[in-house]
């Protein structure tokens, strides 16, 4: 008789969902945007994904991005190279350079416009950098606005065996930023030397990776360059530098619910949405201060 032998089958692992981004412009900068997809609406609180492609404006032209309305969700915009100028319907003026972030909670109406600062009008100027969205916990959709802005020496950073983090927002590896964030939350930006390697916790329900330049692997799997690339639930997983690489990690705590989007506005409730798109039309909406031109309803 031939020995029984027993074999324990292991169940394979869900594998990575790859969303690959849409080629935007946005008052003539071009974008990445692969959030909101119809593969998947969020990732943690982050409902919307924008890459600031790296972009050489020549003397008298630069970003533009004239007077607009948001609710239910906070604007968190974050630079590599470049400055932009943020101002708002809450008195808000601040000036943003690489590596700070400018942090605006919505609440039930607020309105800002970012640009080139004016005094770098006059000559050449390079912008590269990310804007994400975060969707307000619904007890906080309709709650009073909010600005803030943080430099970079107050963001906390670690830099051992090849790789440096610094955490952007929320909490992660051991960092915890001091922006605001109104859920559990996390946003990292990590740089990789050839050959390190780092490993991603399971320590938030939601995570995805976005390369934005360089060659690294997941558990031995190419990562695609400007591709956002969402983790299984519940698995820690090994990233690989291939080469020197620089990107993002995102994620955080699932939605209390359900959101819906339509232009700059995220809601629980579709009424929120139509209230708003009223009110902006109408004219009945806070106004940035000395600030005329507006961005129409599509």
């Amino acid at each position: 008789m031939l020995p029984i032998i027993s074999i324990a089958l292991v169940p394979l692992m869900n594998p990575p969902l790859v969303i690959r981004p849409r080629a935007e412009s946005v008052e003539g900068q071009p974008i990445l945007r692969p959030l909101p997809s119809a593969r998947r609406r969020s990732v943690g609180p982050f409902v919307f994904f924008d890459h600031m492609l790296a972009t050489d404006y020549p003397p008298g032209r630069g970003m533009d991005i004239r007077q607009h309305p948001h609710i239910g969700l906070s604007t968190l915009t974050y630079l590599f190279e470049g400055q932009l100028q943020h101002k708002d319907s809450l008195g808000s003026d601040q000036r943003v350079s690489a590596g700070e972030v400018s942090w605006m909670t919505a609440g039930s109406a607020v309105a800002h416009i970012e640009r080139t600062p004016p005094e770098l009008l006059g000559q050449p100027k390079r912008l590269h950098g990310l804007q994400v969205w975060l969707a307000s916990p619904k007890d906080h959709e309709q709650g009073p606005g909010h600005y803030s802005h943080h430099p970079a020496a107050s963001l906390p950073s670690s830099d051992a065996l090849g790789v440096s983090i610094r955490m952007i927002a929320g909490t992660g590896f051991c960092l915890t930023s001091p922006v605001p964030v109104l859920s559990a939350t996390l946003y990292a930006e990590v740089r990789m030397q050839a050959a390190s390697t780092l490993l991603i916790p399971a320590e938030h329900a939601e995570r995805a990776v976005y390369v934005l330049d360089g060659e690294a692997s997941l558990d031995d799997q190419p990562l695609e360059p400007c591709s956002l690339v969402v983790l299984p639930e519940g698995e820690a997983m090994s990233l690989y530098a291939d080469s020197e690489c620089h990107l993002v990690i995102i994620g955080g705590d699932a939605l209390d619910g359900p959101r819906r989007m339509n232009w700059n506005f995220v809601a629980s409730d579709p009424a929120l949405i139509e209230q708003a798109r009223a009110r902006w039309a109408a004219g009945d909406w806070p106004v940035v201060p000395g600030e005329i031109g507006r961005i129409e309803l599509p």
